[in-house]
């Protein structure tokens, strides 16, 4: 099958290169020293949130909303205090701190907590000057890090600035940014649309599947065992299996999704608003939050158009003739195949609603926004 010329044309302008952030196993002696340098930086963190705070609110004089420059001043000297960091890293974690409280727009952010049940799981920046090769590892601090992988690891020459971060688990990874050249291949077709559901993670226009999740349903057994037994230990590391698992099967797809096609449009369905139900532990546990954004992320780096479009009605509107004739109201969730009278035409449900997606998806965009649809509208209700 021959591509056509706006795909083809879409390919040659993709941009080839992207940041991507290897993340690298640390091996278990580097954990003590890890813990301790996590222990400094959430020291520096709570520092910069109480000195802030008091700067937006003086005992006298007009408040300042300090910026992260400010706070590197401030914390100028500071290295004599602590014994695993040095100023890179506190100023990394300064502006860290101040990018923070300007992304969620407050003055005073939640404290680090280093001990106890309420712990915050470890985080230790870096620049990219402060990490030096020591044979096939790294040294940090005056501390050599090994880690898995040394032979992948050989094979970057640059990186930017990163960081050590802990899991829930209490393993270390490095965390390091790199520019990545992609060779993604020519789309094969244009266009496709995606319809997200519970019977089946998402499925395509063209009857392309991701089987349903049942990724934390298969090992809720043992975690409610560990959990009653109290091995706190054991429960956190099957929950991470759980988000493994689900994270790996969402690759898979979205990356087969993106080689494969040039635009992408998705529905809109709000996986927010149905957590608030009783579906909300197999909402939870499908990640269409996940998808969209590894379909969003990946298209961008593929030089893709990946759109979120409005799924009103799809799933009881016939892709062929456009009538209202399917199923509707929560007890026709479960008809699964249905006839259109008016046509006569046999639909999968979840089939014909990604196609009616990606009619929507094909739609022009509006200019004035009080155009007339090009979709047959539902009948009213007077």
């Amino acid at each position: 099958m021959g591509n056509s010329p706006e795909v083809e044309e879409a390919a040659s302008t993709a941009t080839p290169s992207a940041v991507r952030t290897w993340r690298l196993k640390v091996r278990t002696e580097s954990y003590s020293w890890l813990n301790r340098a996590a222990i400094e930086v959430n020291q520096v963190w709570n520092w910069a949130n109480a000195t802030s705070f008091k700067a937006v609110r003086p005992f006298a004089g007009p408040p300042k909303l300090l910026s992260g420059f400010d706070l590197c001043k401030l914390s100028a000297g500071a290295t004599a205090s602590f014994d695993h960091i040095g100023s890179d890293t506190i100023q990394r974690v300064a502006i860290e701190y101040a990018a923070k409280r300007r992304q969620f727009k407050k003055v005073k952010l939640r404290w680090r907590v280093s001990q106890g049940s309420r712990r915050s799981t470890g985080w230790v920046p870096f620049k990219a000057g402060s990490l030096r090769r020591s044979g096939k590892y790294l040294r940090f601090c005056g501390k050599t890090i090994r880690f898995f992988e040394a032979k992948r690891f050989a094979e970057i020459s640059k990186w930017q600035c990163g960081c050590f971060a802990q899991d829930a688990v209490g393993d270390w990874y490095l965390c390091l940014p790199v520019h990545a050249v992609y060779h993604t291949p020519v789309p094969s077709k244009a266009d496709v649309g995606v319809d997200l559901g519970l019977k089946d993670t998402a499925v395509t226009s063209d009857s392309d599947r991701l089987s349903r999740g049942t990724y934390f349903r298969r090992l809720e057994e043992k975690i409610g065992q560990a959990q009653r037994r109290a091995h706190k230990a054991q429960a956190k590391r099957l929950h991470r299996m759980v988000a493994r698992r689900r994270l790996h099967a969402l690759h898979q797809f979205s990356r087969r999704i993106v080689n494969r096609y040039q635009a992408i449009y998705i529905g809109d369905v709000s996986s927010l608003k149905l957590a608030k139900t009783r579906m909300a532990k197999a909402v939870m546990d499908s990640g269409w939050g996940l998808l969209k954004a590894q379909l969003r992320y990946k298209g961008q780096w593929a030089g893709r158009s990946v759109r979120i479009v409005n799924e009103s009605h799809t799933s009881r509107t016939c892709s062929s003739c456009g009538s209202l004739t399917g199923p509707t109201g929560v007890n026709g969730l479960r008809v699964r195949s249905w006839i259109c009278h008016e046509c006569g035409v046999t639909h999968d449900r979840d089939v014909n609603a990604a196609r009616n997606i990606l009619t929507v998806g094909r739609l022009p965009p509006s200019v004035r926004g009080n155009e007339p649809s090009q979709r047959g509208a539902p009948p009213s209700r007077a």
